[in-house]
């Protein structure tokens, strides 16, 4: 790459997320910005049912429980058993990804398969919920419906989402915002305004899902997963359609 490249890259709005002419920036990001506030709604909503259960990552999870080693906290178990339950729906997930490969909207079908999950996590927790105890085996099979719905969405931002930022883990996200918003203020001549825009948007629409996810939980308790399964059933059927998808995924 020769010096002219490596100066221009930065420039280049469709190095990092999509270009704008790829359509109206709504209509490139109205897939991940649902998918993003779903992240963060339920995500949150999980943490506060189920005793500091995270749905969105086994991160979370790991730390709650060496905390809980420490200082002999109830429930335990789940914490640890999010990280088998996780792997073993990413392993499964991949497989179906290898062995449809050809399929033109497995991210559909994957959609299909969260939403079900979601749904099936809506359920468990409204029939045994709300919980008194954390370490019940009613506690621990509610959480890993609601991990199994986002391991598998995590398994397919890895590998047919496309150029979608993740919707569910934000540490990159915001690493990216941080160093977008470094560029634009101290070196606005290389700055991706694209890929600003991309970031802000995906680590404000999840805070913005984690607050409407809280603040539903406290009026209606779990009831309050069942409003963020509709983005999911919209996304998996959006993208059913070849063109959609392609302008969802940046995927040519």
């Amino acid at each position: 790459m020769n010096a002219n490249a490596v100066k221009n890259e930065g420039k280049n709005p469709e190095s990092r997320g999509h270009s704008d002419k790829d359509g109206s920036f709504w209509q490139r990001n109205k897939i991940p910005i649902m998918l993003t506030t779903v992240g963060g709604a339920v995500d949150t909503i999980g943490f506060i049912g189920l005793f500091g259960f995270f749905t969105n990552h086994v991160t979370g999870n790991l730390v709650m429980a060496g905390a809980g080693l420490v200082d002999e906290g109830d429930g335990l178990w789940v914490k640890l058993g999010a990280l088998p339950v996780f792997l073993l729906t990413v392993i499964i997930t991949k497989r179906v990804i290898v062995k449809h490969k050809n399929t033109k909207f497995i991210l559909s079908d994957l959609l299909f398969a969260e939403a079900a999950f979601l749904i099936a996590f809506l359920i468990s927790a409204v029939y045994f919920g709300p919980f008194a105890q954390a370490g019940t085996l009613a506690v621990g099979m509610t959480g890993f419906l609601g991990l199994i719905s986002f391991a598998i969405r995590n398994t397919a931002g890895k590998t047919v989402m496309g150029k979608i930022n993740s919707t569910l883990l934000m540490t990159g996200n915001t690493t990216q915002l941080g160093i977008d918003i470094s560029d634009f203020i101290f070196d606005r001549q290389n700055c991706n305004l694209s890929s600003l825009k991309s970031s802000l948007t995906t680590v404000s629409t999840f805070i913005l899902g984690a607050l409407l996810g809280a603040l539903i939980y406290l009026k209606i308790g779990f009831w309050a997963i069942a409003p963020f399964i509709l983005p999911v059933l919209y996304a998996a059927i959006y993208t059913r359609n070849e063109k959609n998808l392609k302008q969802a995924t940046g995927i040519k």
